[in-house]
């Protein structure tokens, strides 16, 4: 006889806040930061992370559809980028375990992670309010930012291919329209922040999920590179959880003004890893 369990999704993230000092103490600087200054960062809000969905709807969301579209199924070509991660195991700057938490971090923290995060939360606001102007604003904005072909094509290939699932799949009022307002390119973080703002998704759940979602992409790609094995590539994720959700606290009080880079050794190999001889993936 088969006894058919039901498993429960638990959709609350209830660990404790931390400083991004103290998330990162004792943790060697990656290379891929290698001087410079972080874009301005301002004071977190109370209670971000347990905002209401967005303007406009009565009653809250369910979360599902983040955690379809930020799995690896999702159709949007993830696999085939690597944020550099491959020119830098070429060049040796990413060797081990430690290493690849120490640079991802760098590019979480203090690189296109909190980037990125910033701009689908103000993609967010805008697609919630309806607001298409501004979200073509922030499109544009976020184009611009990509330190290379190969990072720009990584992102509007997902941003694009992203949107046209979602509409395809997971239809709501408002979507189509919003969409029209991107015209060309669609840079990634932006398509998310106005599928999760159109459906009227929490901002706090989406940002975090979104970032947590850009590492666990990233440690696949490392995976893959065979610096780390599957196990080790766990311990990562875990290892930059705590950055993840203390940075999704920050980044609902954040302005556009706020974004900034400093991860320049890592943006120039995304310039490198085109003459690579062999490549696994497009950047």
């Amino acid at each position: 006889m088969t006894m058919l369990t039901t498993m429960t999704m638990l959709t609350t993230m209830a660990m404790p806040a931390t400083s991004m000092a103290e998330t990162r103490s004792g943790v060697p600087s990656s290379p891929a930061l290698a001087s410079g200054t972080r874009g301005r960062a301002g004071a977190a809000g109370e209670g971000v992370a347990g905002e209401g969905p967005a303007a406009g709807s009565g009653t809250a969301s369910s979360l599902l559809p983040l955690f379809a579209w930020l799995t690896p199924s999702f159709p949007v070509g993830a696999y085939a980028y690597s944020h550099t991660l491959e020119w830098a195991v070429e060049a040796g700057d990413i060797r081990d375990e430690e290493s690849i938490g120490a640079f991802l971090g760098d590019l979480l923290a203090v690189g296109f992670g909190r980037t990125d995060a910033i701009l689908a939360a103000h993609a967010h606001r805008a697609a919630g309010a309806g607001d298409e102007g501004a979200l073509a604003e922030v499109n544009t904005l976020a184009v611009a930012f990509a330190p290379s072909a190969e990072l720009r094509l990584e992102t509007c290939q997902q941003g694009r291919s992203f949107l046209e699932a979602v509409r395809a799949s997971w239809p709501a009022p408002g979507l189509d329209k919003a969409a029209a307002a991107l015209v060309g390119e669609v840079a990634y973080p932006v398509a998310v922040g106005l599928a999760a703002g159109v459906h009227g998704l929490p901002l706090g759940p989406t940002v975090e999920a979104f970032l947590l979602a850009t590492v666990q992409n990233l440690v696949s790609a490392a995976v893959r590179l065979a610096p780390i094995g599957q196990t080790a590539g766990t311990r990562v994720v875990a290892r930059l959880a705590p950055t993840v959700h203390a940075l999704a606290l920050e980044i609902p009080a954040l302005t556009l003004d706020d974004i900034g880079s400093a991860t320049f050794r890592a943006d120039l190999g995304s310039f490198r890893h085109e003459t690579q001889y062999t490549r696994l993936f497009r950047s």
